[in-house]
């Protein structure tokens, strides 16, 4: 029964594709498994390269806090030192926020 339904499925291939009948057929199939295959790997790179982007963002912003967290918790040794060290920080968080908006460049291109 099996060897029916092959030579049917053959003489029905020959029909559609005269020269190569089945194995025509095949090589097209087995072309795009491999078109598939190849698209597959590449999403899941893309899906690491976004993954480590994020890893590596989310660690400079855990940085910069922990930064501004320190500058804060450090005790000033009178008010004008006190003054001039939290106005400096706020200058530097601003440079810093601007220094971040590179960061996003890539995620959006």
């Amino acid at each position: 029964a099996d060897a029916v339904s092959s030579m049917v499925y053959e003489a029905n291939a020959r029909i559609r594709d005269p020269v190569y009948g089945c194995a025509g057929a095949i090589c097209q199939l087995q072309k795009q498994v491999s078109d598939l295959q190849a698209e597959l790997a590449k999403a899941r790179a893309e899906i690491v390269n976004m993954q480590c982007q994020q890893a590596n963002l989310l660690a400079l912003i855990c940085m910069e806090v922990t930064q501004s967290q320190d500058q804060v918790m450090a005790p000033p040794s009178n008010e004008d030192t006190y003054e001039t060290t939290t106005g400096n920080s706020f200058l530097n968080f601003y440079d810093d926020s601007n220094n971040l908006n590179s960061l996003w460049e890539p995620l959006w291109t």
